[in-house]
């Protein structure tokens, strides 16, 4: 999936004989595989297969680029503890061939996004969900990073989306019930402000990042907004991908108290509010996540 029109002003090109330039200049063992682009509703970064078991990811905007080495230096780390694969580093390249950023290979998850191949079965992907969640809240983050450019201020105190929010529930008038948004969003912030210590958390929790057989949760991918902070930022799938009794049943496997669910809708709500207006005409792929994030949001 490759969009018309680029995402973002800073957006930097990337094509197949660049990638495959620097492939053969960093790591030419593989340099004779089949290299093709992905189908990818991602913002931040372009995918490339390489081969039949292996991803080409390579930042497509500077706020992107740090990505790259925080999901080098933490994943191997975090897989060790998590229920679900994630996607494994196996090389970082370097800047080369006109190419201004670090980019990385990692392992190809089988399967298809939970966009491509829905989720048969909401109620048990709440509990594999929930089950992902806690599992990384576990983990130590000692020294993981805190929210910042690098994942999109994942994980911060809602009352810096303020602005940014209303701006966009202001831009969405006559598309959605703005009252509506405005009351969950003021509801949201006017809850119990998250004061313990930081907590790992993805950040980025919704159909496209999830990988499915079969119909079941069977992989998490993309973690460019890994970081730590708020966990009510990853509460956000219970409204992203579930529907409301499925929604219950996250909540039973992942206790958490109404302030924290609060802050998740908040979370929800405020992701699909903002990037709805900014991509609706570059990427169908998030305009259809952010409509249903908002939709469920306004729902309960």
């Amino acid at each position: 999936m490759r969009y018309a029109l680029a995402m973002h002003e800073d957006e930097v090109d990337v094509d197949q004989g660049q990638v495959s330039r620097l492939i053969a200049a960093q790591f030419p063992r593989w340099s004779n595989l089949p290299l093709r682009r992905a189908p990818s509703g991602g913002t931040d970064n372009v995918i490339f297969r390489l081969g039949t078991d292996m991803a080409v990811r390579l930042p497509r905007r500077p706020s992107a680029a740090g990505q790259i080495a925080k999901e080098q230096r933490w994943l191997p780390e975090l897989a060790k503890h998590l229920p679900l694969p994630v996607p494994a580093p196996i090389g970082m390249g370097e800047p080369g061939e006109a190419f201004p950023f670090r980019w990385s290979i990692c392992r190809w998850l089988k399967g298809e996004t939970a966009l491509a191949a829905p989720i048969a079965d909401l109620g048990q992907a709440a509990k594999d969900l929930a089950s992902f969640v806690s599992a990384l809240q576990r983990i130590d983050c000692t020294k993981g990073p805190g929210p910042g450019t690098h994942n999109s201020g994942r994980g911060e105190p809602l009352a810096r989306r303020d602005a940014e929010t209303r701006m966009a529930i202001a831009e969405l008038a006559g598309m959605i019930d703005t009252g509506k948004a405005t009351q969950v969003w003021e509801t949201a912030l006017a809850a119990q402000v998250y004061e313990g210590e930081p907590i790992w958390l993805h950040g980025d929790l919704h159909p496209g990042n999830l990988i499915t057989e079969n119909g079941r949760l069977a992989a998490v991918i993309d973690f460019g907004c890994l970081g730590t902070g708020d966990p009510a930022c990853d509460l956000m799938p219970a409204w992203t991908v579930l529907d409301a009794p499925a929604r219950e049943t996250f909540r039973a496997v992942h206790p958490v108290d109404d302030a924290a669910w609060a802050r998740g809708r908040g979370w929800a709500l405020s992701m699909g509010l903002i990037a709805l207006p900014y991509y609706l005409d570059t990427n169908p792929v998030l305009v259809a996540i952010a409509r249903r994030a908002i939709a469920q949001a306004l729902m309960g």
